[in-house]
């Protein structure tokens, strides 16, 4: 089953390591076949890793975007969700910290990010951050 990308004019994406742009109006692409694709909303710089678990995201990230080099992100990323996972006692996102995990170790990196993206969601209710998601480091900065 092929991917559909409904593309806003100009939105960039990372299509198997490579930045894509899309042109002056709205586009989609399908792809047929299996890539690591992000669109730019879901693409977080390391400066924006400035939270627990914005911290444990960006490797997963990285893990997704760089398979051929998923080793060297993988220690940061246990470390870090360890990090997380000592310092919650909620079992719902305790719950999803486990299945990250298991995502990861079977290779599932973006469904480990797709729940990842609840971690920053649960982060930022209870910081009270403005924003929500990947975007509340940027809103905020």
């Amino acid at each position: 089953m092929p991917l559909k990308l409904s593309l806003k004019p100009h939105e960039k994406f990372v299509l198997n390591g490579a930045v894509v742009q899309n042109g002056d109006r709205r586009g989609v692409l399908l792809l047929q076949n299996k890539a690591s694709v992000l669109r730019e909303k879901d693409i977080m710089q390391v400066e924006e890793a400035n939270s627990p678990s914005r911290r444990i995201y960006f490797p997963v990230m990285m893990m997704y975007l760089d398979e051929a080099g998923a080793s060297g992100y993988h220690e940061e990323f246990i470390r870090r969700l360890q990090e997380f996972m000592g310092a919650i006692t909620n079992p719902s996102v305790l719950a999803d910290c486990v299945n990250i995990s298991k995502l990861v170790l079977q290779r599932e990196y973006y469904k480990a990010l797709t729940l990842c993206r609840k971690l920053i969601e649960y982060e930022d209710q209870r910081l009270g951050n403005v924003g929500t998601g990947l975007s509340a480091s940027r809103e905020a900065g």
